[in-house]
């Protein structure tokens, strides 16, 4: 336990003082919210546009933060030669990895956090409905989008590609998964393709808990879905992820 909270406070320090990481990971969705808080003043659906899009850029945040930011991390540590040096610490490999996500959803809470108190303050936006279930959507969300991430690091060979690779999936996936604003009016192979996103139903869920009070458990279908997908990017990354530095 010791080490493993060593390794978590470390975790800390190492992104926080990267203002890169800073950036791009956490402050990116608070200035999404605040770009499209400005262009949408009316209502999405019926509901506040500000209290719609909070729910969707909280959705955003997790898949930027638990799958991207996981998946750059653990490629650049893993083609620089750091993991391969950490499995000659006395740190347990299964610690290390507890400790970044631990580490990861930290970062995200914060996040969450942050972009409701930003929707409060600046464009009135509502308290969640059920704060608990928010919560609980917040830890849903780092193990499922965490899942994909280290499946992703286990394919991406290159350092110097994986920003591009994963931006090019989370940024499409959040526009039609919703994160951006409505989607009613896409055409039916859009709709099609965001029917299988994971995406789409982990944002079924945060809007279920932040806009409509609803229980996390609300609906079982979107929960099992966002679930499998987690899973599934943990076989892969057990199958394919190493700790050594890809042969070029």
């Amino acid at each position: 336990m010791k080490l493993l909270l060593h390794q978590l406070g470390y975790e800390q320090r190492v992104f926080w003082r990267s203002r890169e990481a800073a950036v791009f990971i956490f402050v990116f969705p608070l200035l999404l919210y605040a770009l499209l808080g400005s262009v949408y003043s009316d209502k999405i659906d019926g509901r506040p546009a500000e209290d719609v899009l909070l729910a969707g850029l909280i959705g955003y945040g997790a898949a930027n933060t638990a799958f991207a930011g996981l998946a750059i991390i653990l490629v650049g540590r893993r083609e620089s030669g750091v993991l391969k040096r950490l499995r000659a610490t006395p740190l347990p490999p299964a610690a290390y990895i507890v400790a970044v996500l631990l580490s990861t959803l930290v970062i995200f809470a914060l996040q969450t956090v942050a972009l409701v108190a930003l929707g409060r303050l600046a464009f009135g936006a509502s308290v969640p409905e059920n704060p608990l279930g928010l919560m609980g959507a917040v830890v849903l969300g780092v193990a499922c989008f965490a899942g994909l991430g280290v499946g992703a690091a286990a394919l991406i060979r290159s350092a110097e590609g994986v920003s591009a690779v994963v931006n090019v999936i989370v940024l499409p996936m959040a526009f039609l998964s919703g994160s951006f604003g409505p989607t009613r009016d896409f055409p039916a192979f859009l709709q099609a393709i965001a029917d299988v996103l994971p995406l789409t139903y982990y944002l079924d869920l945060v809007n279920g808990v932040y806009l409509a009070g609803d229980s996390l458990f609300a609906d079982l279908s979107a929960l099992a879905i966002v679930l499998g997908w987690g899973a599934a990017g943990l076989l892969v990354a057990l199958r394919y992820f190493g700790w050594m530095p890809r042969e070029r």
